[in-house]
């Protein structure tokens, strides 16, 4: 039961759906997300940690870059049903297709200048 509650305790938060879905579009850097949420950079970080402690993303580092992605969910049942629905699920909420829409102008080499 523990597991099940940890993915469901964590997609409890508004802030952490919009990035399960900001990430189902393509792999983001804690800086591309904190643009997108209009969050402190601390706030984006403790939400991605908690995300990666669940199995619902992971993250690899790259150079200078951590980069984030959806996970494939084989960590838990739970997290593995959970991101198979939410490829469908929130599709037509308007604050979503705004975020997805904000995406392609969002990146990394404009925000950290690097």
């Amino acid at each position: 039961m523990k597991s099940f509650l940890k993915v469901m305790k964590t997609l409890s938060d508004p802030s952490r759906v919009k990035i399960m879905k900001m990430l189902q579009h393509r792999e983001m850097c804690v800086c591309e997300i904190q643009a997108a949420l209009s969050v402190a950079q601390s706030t984006a970080s403790k939400h991605l940690q908690i995300l990666e402690d669940a199995g619902l993303i992971t993250s690899k580092k790259e150079g200078l870059w951590v980069n984030y992605r959806v996970a494939d969910g084989g960590q838990s049942p739970y997290a593995a049903t959970m991101i198979g629905g939410l490829r469908h699920w929130l599709e037509d909420d308007p604050e979503i297709r705004m975020l997805a829409g904000l995406l392609p102008s969002i990146r990394r080499e404009n925000i950290c200048k690097k």
